[in-house]
């Protein structure tokens, strides 16, 4: 039993000395926590202030810059219809025929009553003209002088009620041929040949001028106090007059650009938006009323900015931060405030200075004051990675 003992103590010392002997080894093979490892080669961009042409983009709805209605001005039967539904009409050409034979009748019957009316003005000029010297001699009684200067002076009024009514007739017969109002593209037509058209109460066919076209557009309300109050910060300067550019379902961009033409100062209680306006040349026809495109506003700039590539800002659980290269030449961790992207950047609001050093490839094996020597490449895309080699997502950057 004794030796069993022995044994026993003599094997858990010789296992203790192995142990130890072995953690000896290990602290002088690494020089502790992080001792003896090179420094990580990192690329890293310099902050340098710049001016960013800023855009800004809404959803907008196209219309047509006028939009009327063509009615008949008078009542009859309609004959026929003389434009191709869907087309583009000059403005003045002929759109439908109402029947004209009725206004003719009408002009005729108003001609005669003009030329029986100049009879009449004649007759009694000529009666006044002869009592006169009568009157002068008193051989005719004052009541019948004035009797002829009264018919004279009557005649002559209904002279002139007689042209009206020729000009009204005259006009009638000229309703009779309905007229595009506008240049611009005919909707279809309402009624058929041979209706009774009740005068103005019956709408014919619309008439869309769509050169140049409109498009309306909401801008959110907070969105515009946000751009308000970086303008007035000097952060964002803001144009006159922006000019605009439209992308269409397909993705491609209308060729021609436009203005902002109209913006509202009241704000929708429904949307919460602001209602604007531009105006956008379309010679060829290519936009028509109703299609929803992408209204991209041009001019905004916003000076003295400071960018990072959006790869060189990761997320945290404090928000978003980027590793600065101290003048330890180590890796520091900076929170930072991120704006709006500007192509492959970040916009950097708060958090970094111009001239400082953000380490942009080569984040996955760095940790707070982890050491590091700057790539003498500059940055550049970055490369492809490696299932294994992905950074987690909690560390990618995301807009």
């Amino acid at each position: 039993m004794r030796f069993k003992h022995v044994a026993v103590l003599s094997l858990v010392l010789s296992v203790a000395a192995c142990g130890q002997d072995g953690q000896d080894k290990a602290g002088k093979g690494h020089g502790g926590p992080g001792g003896g490892m090179p420094p990580s080669e990192v690329n890293v961009a310099t902050v340098q202030p710049q001016t960013l042409q800023v855009t800004l983009e809404y959803t907008g709805q196209t219309v047509g810059s006028r939009e009327v209605e063509v009615r008949a001005r008078v009542t009859g039967i309609l004959l026929s219809r003389n434009f191709r539904e869907g087309a583009q009409v000059k403005q003045g050409q002929s759109l439908f025929t109402i029947d004209p034979a009725p206004f003719e009748a009408a002009l005729a019957r108003a001609q005669a009553d003009v030329a029986a009316a100049e009879a009449r003005v004649e007759q009694a000029r000529r009666n006044a003209a002869r009592l006169k010297p009568l009157y002068a001699e008193n051989a005719v009684s004052q009541k019948e002088y004035d009797d002829a200067v009264s018919g004279e002076t009557i005649g002559a009024a209904d002279l002139k009620a007689a042209r009206a009514r020729l000009d009204e007739a005259k006009l009638n017969l000229s309703y009779t041929k309905v007229a595009a109002p506008v240049s611009g593209v005919t909707s279809r037509a309402l009624p058929s040949e041979g209706t009774l058209i009740s005068g103005p109460n019956v709408l014919l066919t619309s008439v869309i001028q769509v050169d140049p076209m409109w498009v309306n557009f909401g801008i959110p309300d907070n969105e515009q106090a946000r751009l308000q109050k970086e303008a007035e910060a000097g952060r964002l300067s803001l144009p006159k007059n922006f000019e605009v550019e439209l992308r269409l379902a397909d993705g491609s961009i209308h060729p021609k650009k436009g203005r902002l033409s109209f913006s509202d100062v009241r704000v929708s209680p429904a949307t919460g938006t602001r209602e604007a306006r531009a105006e956008v040349p379309n010679p060829d026809g290519a936009l028509r009323p109703g299609q929803f495109v992408r209204v991209i506003l041009h001019g905004a700039t916003r000076p003295n900015a400071l960018t990072v590539p959006q790869r060189a800002v990761l997320e945290g659980p404090q928000g978003k931060f980027v590793y600065v290269v101290n003048e330890k030449s180590a890796a520091e961790p900076r929170p930072v405030e991120a704006g709006e992207w500007s192509g492959d950047n970040w916009v950097i609001t708060s958090g970094v200075k111009p001239g400082e050093r953000v380490i942009v490839d080569g984040l996955l094996k760095l940790g707070p004051g982890a050491p590091v020597k700057v790539a003498e490449t500059p940055a550049g895309k970055p490369v492809a990675q490696t299932p294994a080699e992905k950074p987690p997502a909690e560390r990618t950057a995301k807009k």
